[in-house]
């Protein structure tokens, strides 16, 4: 596997604090220098190089890139990150590629890894800060006290748009058990929810870049986003009617391609899912509020949605009748009856509020 196939979560895990590679780093910006090093070669890589010397089996500790990081050129590293290849290299990527960077070396560094899909590691001799680019990414390397502050703060932020999610999603159900649910209320579902994992992401590439360190944080991260996918799946699923499963697909695709400033707006969110408008009436089938139910296998859902064709049907059912469907005994229908006697429950809650 080479190291275009490596994922940006792969390559900051490989560069978390304590590894090889991050304590050479850290020398490097204590010796007062830049770097440029590429992590991994192929024949594109060779092709835009230029001058310096190849090494023959050098193979890679932190002492010995750091001391090859004082002259000017870039360094490269075999895809392994075992061997130095080569040293004090001169790199002649296309200047058609677009970049953003003011610096030489970033600049240089940015149109590597895009050109040739090999991530780079760039050390700003002023900054004092390492810089990975991979594909059309780039993230700074901060030092583990700072990423700490970070991810804990993240975790405060994600913590509080969860507890709106949950809200979120409660208001919902009672208006769909009331009979009473609009397109609006299931955005405000899927927005919530979508934000909420994209959040989670960014916090989720914080603390693997973190290694050892952020292993609390992440125990954290993985309670906090539980269930959050399935919901805004379920919710599309049931606001989408009985489509193929690939019209499900393709809406939550549409959604992850959303910028995120978008993600607040309703209307736009509506119409890349390819909901109705926002205050028309809705009918959703159930499958959301089922995933509450416990352990249902998936062929039960699917008939309980197609039998009662809507969530008041479905809440209203008697035992006597939930054991008509196929899948479901005496046992689970009481047990589901017990449940929907909840759901009820929380309509009644929200009351005239939850209109």
């Amino acid at each position: 596997m080479g190291p275009e196939s490596h994922t940006l979560l792969e390559l900051l895990e490989r560069l978390a604090p304590g590894t090889a590679l991050r304590i050479a780093v850290e020398r490097i910006i204590q010796q007062g220098h830049g770097a440029l090093v590429l992590l991994g070669s192929n024949e594109l890589v060779d092709s835009i190089s230029s001058g310096g010397f190849r090494l023959v089996g050098a193979g890679f500790t932190a002492a010995r890139l750091a001391e090859l990081a004082k002259m000017d050129g870039g360094i490269v590293l075999d895809n392994e990150w075992e061997r130095i290849l080569a040293a004090n290299v001169h790199f002649l990527p296309s200047s058609s590629i677009r970049t953003e960077e003011t610096g030489a070396r970033h600049r240089t560094a940015e149109r590597i890894a895009a050109q040739t899909g090999i991530p780079v590691l760039a050390v700003s001799e002023d900054r004092r800060v390492a810089t990975i680019y991979h594909a059309a990414t780039k993230v700074e390397l901060v030092g583990p006290t700072a990423a700490i502050a970070k991810v804990n703060q993240s975790l405060q932020s994600l913590d509080r748009f969860r507890r709106r999610l949950d809200e979120a999603q409660n208001r919902l159900t009672a208006l769909e058990v009331s009979d009473l649910s609009t397109y609006r209320s299931a955005v405000n579902v899927v927005q919530r929810a979508e934000l909420v994992r994209r959040i989670g992401q960014g916090i989720e590439r914080d603390t693997i870049a973190l290694g050892d360190e952020g292993s609390l944080a992440r125990l954290q991260l993985t309670d906090l986003v539980k269930g959050v996918e399935p919901l805004r799946d379920t919710t599309l699923r049931d606001y989408l009617g009985l489509r193929k499963e690939r019209a499900v697909r393709e809406a939550i695709d549409q959604l992850e391609e959303l910028a995120t400033p978008d993600l607040d707006d309703p209307i736009k969110v509506a119409k890349v899912v390819g909901f109705g408008e926002l205050d028309e009436p809705a009918r959703p089938h159930g499958f959301r509020v089922l995933l509450g139910s416990g352990r249902l296998p998936e062929p039960v859902r699917e008939e309980l949605a197609r039998r009662f064709r809507g969530v008041p049907e479905m809440v209203a059912a008697q035992e006597s009748a939930l054991v008509t469907v196929e899948g479901i005994g005496p046992s689970r229908a009481a047990q589901l009856r017990r449940y929907f006697d909840r759901l009820r429950q929380l309509a009644e809650e929200w009351g005239t509020d939850s209109t």
